[in-house]
């Protein structure tokens, strides 16, 4: 199937969407509500993150697997690409008359255990929600898009989730506070994933019907590290 601009825009919206959820997840949203006298919170990124799996399962939705794989390896290299300039922006000797040199550092700074959680909730994250979505499309016979969409967020979300918080809190928080924070960022993902089924259809049979395919992942290789069949 040759690539169409639609194809580009919509991973171009993906990328995008994942980068600025990284910028932006420095700062924390306070919920002002208590659970067990853990209060909840919530990365700024909650407002885009959620927007990058729905665009992941519009694009297996509608182009398949495999060309959901090189779009999610896309988006992880060109996240590299910003966190590397980010970095070297940071070490570079700032100007006499600039005084920002210490936000800087404390917003845009990258801690390694954060980098880890980040990079790996999000290969698996992605990869996990593209294949059971996939999966789930063969097995319904591509009916029924909601119990896909729903379906592979809650796996997906739930293991993005469970790994990046795991990694990135361990160590610096009480286990009740990491279970708590946890299952708060997978049940409102989630909850964001189903409130914006209606677009998700629209957006699906818009592209279906304007490139003419609607993929099955019959013969597929499913390995994520393959960037062939």
């Amino acid at each position: 199937m040759s690539i169409s601009h639609r194809f580009v825009i919509v991973t171009a919206i993906f990328v995008t969407c994942l980068i600025t959820a990284n910028i932006i997840a420095v700062k924390p949203i306070g919920l002002g509500i208590s659970l067990f006298g853990v209060s909840l919170s919530l990365p700024a990124a909650i407002i885009i993150f959620p927007v990058s799996y729905i665009v992941g399962d519009i694009l297996t939705e509608v182009y398949g697997y495999r060309l959901a794989r090189r779009v999610i390896w896309l988006g992880f290299f060109c996240n590299l690409i910003a966190v590397a300039v980010i970095w070297i922006g940071q070490l570079l000797p700032p100007a006499s008359v600039w005084e920002g040199q210490q936000a800087y550092e404390s917003i845009l700074g990258y801690i390694p255990q954060i980098l880890l959680a980040s990079f790996l909730a999000y290969v698996v994250g992605e990869f996990s929600n593209s294949f059971v979505l996939a999966k789930m499309k063969i097995m319904t016979k591509g009916r029924w898009l909601w119990t896909r969409t729903i379906g592979s967020t809650i796996v997906g979300q739930g293991l993005d989730a469970a790994i990046f918080i795991s990694i990135a809190y361990v160590g610096r928080f009480s286990l009740s506070f990491i279970v708590i924070t946890i299952l708060t960022h997978w049940l409102v993902k989630t909850g964001y994933e189903a409130i914006a089924t209606p677009l998700t259809y629209t957006v699906v049979n818009f592209l279906k019907k304007k490139e003419v395919t609607d993929t099955f992942d019959y013969e597929t290789n499913f390995n994520p590290f393959s960037l062939r069949g």
